[in-house]
């Protein structure tokens, strides 16, 4: 079964006692430790044969839905948006949740500011199997 697990740097039901400071307090050698860190666990689950896909997103974006013909509306703010909110995902392909959710609590465990663990919350969602059967 497939799974996404959004990496919420700076959202989650609620923080961890130890988390460390936003990636912009951190040093350029906590940050290359960070990434090495998530390439690490990407070629974990890749030897696994679990990793499917997996990317960084940038903090610029907008929002933009359909409006009626010919006026498209986009917005930055001034609400929390995804961009605030998701700093990357992957996608993997274990055989059961309980699986996807080691995998999450390790990613979880990615360093940050002074190499400690950033304690992140990871959000898993399973793909859907199948559309939803409406009645």
């Amino acid at each position: 079964m497939k799974y996404l697990m959004l990496k919420h740097y700076r959202g989650g039901p609620e923080a961890h006692p130890e988390f460390s400071a936003p990636m912009d307090r951190w040093t350029p050698e906590e940050i290359s430790a960070h990434i090495a860190f998530m390439d690490k666990v990407a070629d974990d689950l890749r030897e696994r044969g679990e990793y499917v896909d997996g990317q960084a997103l940038s903090p610029e974006g907008t929002f933009v839905r359909y409006d009626g013909e010919g006026r498209p509306p986009v917005t930055d703010g001034p609400f929390a948006e995804t961009k605030d909110l998701i700093a990357g995902w992957m996608v993997i392909d274990v055989d059961s949740e309980q699986r996807a959710h080691e995998a999450a609590a390790y990613l979880s465990s990615a360093p940050g500011k002074d190499g400690k663990p950033l304690y992140e919350w990871i959000e898993v969602r399973p793909f859907l199997a199948e559309p939803p059967v409406v009645e």
